[in-house]
């Protein structure tokens, strides 16, 4: 019998017709890969969540419900379906650390009103309103403000709780932790906004919180799932390191689960740099952002769905321009200039631009990674499509051989085997690798098929007659980063 039947034993007497199926070559051309977005962080007592288990969340609401109103994953939730309601997006929840410490802040107030107005307060980017009437002392506008606070009830809430005394609000982070210290607290961010007449405020900036999550109680749910994007909201050096080494492996041969982290950082030029240089992971991607109003970790959460958003479409196309919609730009005083960004692009920080409007977009999206294994410059994983290209580029080759060659037995080229056996040669796996490129070439994702048909090796094992090697020397698609021209002009 010549051709190789998958279930229509040889054996049979019984008339009559048998007929089987095999969808080897039903699927043609490259494969899409549906992105999953893996949100870490933190949620309160609240929160109908079971903690450390991975849940999938549908939409802001739902993630008020499961997270409790004002926690951090709500609020990433928020900014996450806002930026784009079809990525399929799960989380890890933990609880607060026992041994954590929540940040505080203060709000003092002096003076006394000499006209009734308006307070415009900014917590972590989220605008709480205050009525000011004429004559109020410092301490009716503190007692105001700080039940204007506790009462805000809008989704996805507020990560501060309030208290006054006197002409001082003090501002308490809901959830224990380092992260804490980096909720922003202003007055007045649009034009237009300013306190009432009679009234100044001074504000000690949220410190002293300490003791993040562990991360590990969150890597050790991961399970086998694909999580193609991760948002970190934590990036003290225990977890960050935990964090990276789970990457790793996911990324390795024999996991095949790769995936990258997007992070931010609410740190000033110098402290960003002094982070980085502690960092050098090309499957982490991190923006810093000095002087915004809205948190790291929702900066982080929309940098990451912006990102897997177009990295799903095309994972080579550069992610330039695309707006971070729902975060706040810096002031225009607290914006890096040209020269400060390209130091941060060499550091392995992610930069953006802001618009005439206050729209923020991605200039560049770059990975971690800066040096090799002997602390020497190397561009090799600069950029995010990098390993997003090669990510795809692997998964649709697995797609490819899997499909094609799920139970083949293999032979040297030249046996003369019957057709419709299922037998696969060299030559043959050769063939198909050389039409797959052809196929991700269409896509735009590789270049030079000549150059890659000369240096493509399929050959059988030497030591193991079952094994196929195979070296792929994909030369893949760059982008268009830099447009340089020279005009020689005459008069």
């Amino acid at each position: 019998m010549a051709i190789s039947f998958n279930e229509i034993p040889d054996n049979l007497r019984v008339p009559l017709v048998y007929i089987e199926f095999d969808n080897s070559n039903a699927v043609l051309g490259t494969p899409d890969i549906e992105y999953k977005l893996l949100v870490l962080g933190q949620m309160l007592a609240a929160g109908t969540a079971d903690e450390a288990v991975p849940v999938r969340v549908l939409s802001a609401d739902h993630a008020v419900s499961l997270f409790g109103n004002g926690s951090m994953l709500a609020e990433m939730f928020d900014a996450i379906k806002g930026a784009d309601k079809y990525l399929e997006t799960w989380a890890i929840p933990l609880s607060d650390d026992d041994a954590g410490v929540a940040a505080t802040g203060t709000i003092t107030i002096t003076g006394s009103a000499t006209a009734a107005g308006v307070l415009n307060c900014y917590i972590g980017g989220r605008r709480v309103r205050a009525a000011v009437a004429a004559l109020d002392t410092a301490a009716e506008v503190a007692t105001a403000l700080a039940a204007a606070i506790n009462a805000y009830s809008d989704a996805p809430g507020l990560a501060v709780t309030a208290s006054a005394d006197a002409g001082a609000v003090t501002l308490t982070a809901r959830h224990k932790g380092e992260s804490g210290n980096d909720i922003d607290i202003r007055f007045n961010y649009y034009t237009g906004e300013t306190l009432p007449a009679g009234l100044s405020v001074a504000i000690a900036a949220m410190a002293n919180g300490a003791a993040n999550p562990d991360v590990a109680d969150a890597i050790d749910v991961m399970g086998d799932e694909w999580w193609n994007g991760l948002v970190m909201p934590w990036t003290d050096g225990a977890n960050m390191t935990a964090l990276e080494s789970e990457l790793l492996t996911r990324w390795g041969p024999m996991s095949m689960q790769d995936g990258i982290a997007y992070t931010a950082l609410r740190e000033t030029h110098t402290g960003a740099a002094t982070w980085s240089s502690t960092r050098n992971n090309h499957l982490d991607s991190c923006m810093p952002a000095d002087g915004s109003p809205t948190s790291p970790w929702v900066w982080a959460a929309v940098y990451a769905t912006v990102a897997c958003d177009s990295l799903s479409i095309d994972p080579a196309r550069p992610l330039q321009t695309l707006a971070l919609t729902g975060v706040l730009a810096p002031a225009k005083e607290d914006r890096w200039t040209k020269e400060e960004r390209n130091l941060l692009l060499y550091d392995g920080l992610s930069t953006f631009t802001v618009g005439s409007d206050g729209t923020v977009r991605i200039e560049r999206a770059v990975t971690t990674y800066q040096t090799n294994a002997y602390g020497l410059p190397d561009p090799s994983y600069l950029d995010v499509t990098t390993p997003a290209t090669l990510s795809y580029i692997r998964y649709a080759t697995r797609s490819r051989i899997t499909q094609k060659f799920p139970r083949h037995k293999l032979a040297d080229d030249g046996t003369r085997f019957g057709p419709g056996q299922a037998i696969v040669t060299p030559s043959i796996v050769r063939s198909e690798l050389l039409a797959l490129f052809r196929e991700l070439e269409e896509k735009g994702l590789v270049e030079n098929f000549e150059q890659f048909k000369q240096d493509l090796i399929v050959e059988r094992d030497a030591d193991n007659p079952n094994r196929l090697n195979v070296l792929f020397p994909a030369n893949i698609v760059n982008q268009l980063r830099v447009f340089a021209e020279q005009i020689q002009f005459i008069l």
